[in-house]
């Protein structure tokens, strides 16, 4: 990018003042001394560091297209600058009489150079996505060796190893566990929402975080076996894999650019055989080339996707190259990570399901709670109990006012939202596997699961139907069980962003089929994509098995983007015709996608599909228009008119300037359609 910066840089530099100069001259806007021989010579120095440097990569990518047996653009822009070029050193060195047109040769390269940036950076940064993956990996590792812990660098842990792993470390490698209990936070890697229990015999995946106890590991895969190590190399083969952008401008080129030379060349022998002389001959051939030469063609593509970028960015939709925003157009179906896609990714209290039957009163008589949680669902109403939601989630925040479970982080947040002040808690006792115990206000306070109330003989008091209706709606049962009965059943999911049913509702509206992907449970995920209206559903997918998914999709014929922010979801992205990433999640998956939304709002994917729509049919009005200016004034030039009399002259003998003229407006033609699509609206 850097080489191609300074390169525009020496193109700019040298050509405007060259430009200016030579408009001057031709319109006698400077003095006669302009028109002195050696002001021509002045000209040619400052054409020649564009043509030889600027312009040098089109010379390398014209000899090897043509290498190739074909012709692209490459070819187009290094044999009509050359000849403008050339052919005006024959003037100056006095060969020849007439104009010379520097300024032709030098503004074609600079102008077209501005595309070739643009291409260079629509390469993708696969160096920087896999730095940022191995970047998750632990530098070092706890093991145990001759019965002493030390600390050693990751990479010399050996299969086998004891590792020890405390709350709030990270998983140096994949491993077995073999002594401890603990809660391993596994969202980046596996796309889960919700930490999972880890217990003597479960696997762990080196990486991810543990929670809370602390857990004794050996080592069972290190180095390049580790999970982590195959996501990257995943990465790397799915963006190595991509298709370079196909241009329909080099498409055309392909016929265009031998068509244009042969016309030139017909129109040179043409008129030498008519009698008009070697002079009046090779100014028709340098007309046809000067008109032809594609600077509007060049224009076509990046201008528009210059302006569309923009216009993304203005919405917080952001590109990182420009084969993202063309291939979004073309998109037959959309795959939707759910955890912190189509969800918040963050676990919320959604129901608080009382018991009818507890027979309860607060040790001081009265209720603790000052108002019931307007946003939580209970039926309140056929309530009988003194003890309300309220109380309930006072008593349950109470005791998990200090968690680092998410789930008690949930409970707290639900009652610190409703403005509760909370009580401190006495004898608190985690129950591994189960649960936590606790006093409050005098009362003894038992949450977690159904094992745990059975375990200390708690009354179910028919709450059992209430928590399968929690588990149907894909939410977790937290039993909140009071003095030995079961008070209640708290219900905790990870809930809908607001916004994720609207925008998937455009994207089926536009024609879209939406699926989505995740790693959660068959009932989980299905009760999410019914709510959020998504038709196909895509379970209990393994982190490493997302891109094939994908690939599954592409297989069907489809056009297919990926949407997600997790790590485990970089391959697919990568894997995907255009990768869209949520701005809230990891900045590997950012990487690894094409398109970032920088808000995390599901709604930017429909806009940066209308976006790509808008962009994609300003390119195909500029390429019409390009392609409908050299089929119109070719011919013009190459003297087609010279027979009709009755037309003014400056049509019949189209000079080389004023083809340079139409050269030059064709492209602000092309400049100002692109323009427009700022004030496009973007639905």
């Amino acid at each position: 990018i850097r080489d191609q910066t300074r390169k525009l840089w020496v193109g700019v530099i040298f050509t405007l003042p060259l430009f200016l100069m030579s408009m001057a001259r031709d319109f006698g806007l400077i003095g006669h001394w302009a028109h002195a021989s050696w002001v021509n010579v002045l000209f040619l120095a400052l054409a020649t560091p564009v043509q030889f440097y600027t312009g040098w990569d089109y010379y390398i990518g014209a000899y090897k297209s043509l290498r190739n047996k074909s012709a692209n653009m490459d070819v187009l822009v290094a044999l009509g600058s050359s000849v403008a070029y050339f052919y005006s050193i024959i003037v100056t060195v006095g060969l020849l009489g007439g104009h010379v047109y520097f300024e032709t040769s030098a503004a074609i390269i600079t102008l077209i150079k501005v595309g070739k940036l643009l291409e260079v950076q629509a390469k993708g940064k696969t160096s920087e996505a896999i730095k940022a993956l191995m970047g998750l990996q632990a530098k070092t590792a706890r093991v145990v060796r001759n019965g002493t812990e030390v600390d050693i660098p990751v990479d010399q842990v050996e299969v086998g190893d004891t590792v020890v792993i405390r709350p709030g470390e990270k998983v140096p490698v994949d491993g077995t566990v073999v002594n401890g209990f603990s809660s391993v936070d596994e969202s980046l890697l596996t796309g889960e929402s919700l930490p999972v229990d880890k217990k003597v015999g479960d696997e762990v995946i080196g990486a991810t975080l543990n929670k809370q106890g602390m857990l004794k590991i050996e080592a069972t895969k290190v180095g390049r076996d580790t999970a982590l190590a195959q996501i990257v190399r995943l990465v790397e083969e799915a963006q190595g894999s991509k298709a370079p952008i196909q241009a329909l401008a080099d498409k055309v080129a392909a016929i265009f650019v031998p068509a244009v030379i042969g016309v030139a060349v017909l129109t040179f022998i043409a008129w030498l055989v008519n009698g008009a002389g070697f002079t009046p001959a090779l100014v028709r051939l340098v007309a046809v080339l000067v008109i032809a030469c594609p600077c509007a063609l060049g224009l076509a593509t990046p201008t528009a996707i210059v302006v569309g970028m923009g216009k993304g960015a203005g919405q917080g939709i952001l590109f990182k190259n420009s084969t993202s925003l063309e291939r979004a157009h073309a998109l037959q179906a959309v795959v939707l990570d759910k955890t912190g896609t189509i969800t918040k990714g963050q676990p919320a209290v959604t129901d608080i399901l009382l018991s009818q039957n507890l027979e309860l009163r607060m040790k001081n008589g009265e209720k603790v709670g000052q108002s019931v949680a307007s946003n939580l669902q209970s039926p309140i109403s056929n309530l009988q109990s003194p003890v309300s939601t309220t109380d309930i989630l006072r008593l349950a925040a109470s005791v998990e006012r200090g968690s680092e479970h998410p789930l008690g982080e949930a409970v707290v947040r639900a009652a610190q939202d409703e403005g509760m002040s909370l009580s401190e808690p006495t004898n608190f006792e985690a129950i591994a596997g189960h649960g936590v115990s606790a006093k409050v206000d005098g009362y003894r306070i038992l949450l977690g699961n159904r094992r745990l109330m059975e375990r200390e003989g708690v009354e179910l008091n028919g709450l059992g139907p209430k928590v399968e209706q929690l588990q149907n709606e894909a939410k977790t049962a937290m039993w909140v069980a009071i003095d030995g009965q079961a008070g209640a059943v708290i219900g905790i999911a990870d809930t809908i962003k607001d916004g994720s049913k609207e925008a998937i509702a455009r994207l089926k509206k536009m024609g879209l089929q939406v699926v989505m992907m995740t790693g959660d449970n068959r009932a989980t995920a299905e009760a999410i994509a019914a709510e959020v209206g998504v038709d196909r559903v895509l379970a209990e997918v393994l982190p490493g098995d997302k891109a094939a998914n994908v690939a599954k999709l592409q297989e069907e014929g489809l056009t297919v983007a990926m949407v997600g922010d997790g790590i485990n979801d970089a391959p697919a992205l990568a894997q995907a015709d255009v990768g869209i990433a949520i701005g809230t999640g990891a900045d590997v998956a950012m990487e690894a996608a094409g398109i970032t939304l920088i808000s995390g709002d599901l709604q930017g994917v429909p806009k940066a599909i209308g976006l790509s729509h808008a962009t994609m049919r300003t390119i195909k009005q500029n390429l019409f228009w390009a392609f409908a200016y050299n089929v119109v004034l070719i011919p013009v030039a190459a003297g087609v008119l010279a027979f009709f009399p009755g037309l003014p002259i400056y049509l019949r003998e189209l000079h080389p300037i004023a083809a340079a003229f139409a050269m030059a407006f064709s492209s602000v033609t092309v400049v100002g359609n692109s323009l427009r699509l700022r004030s496009a609206r973007i639905e």
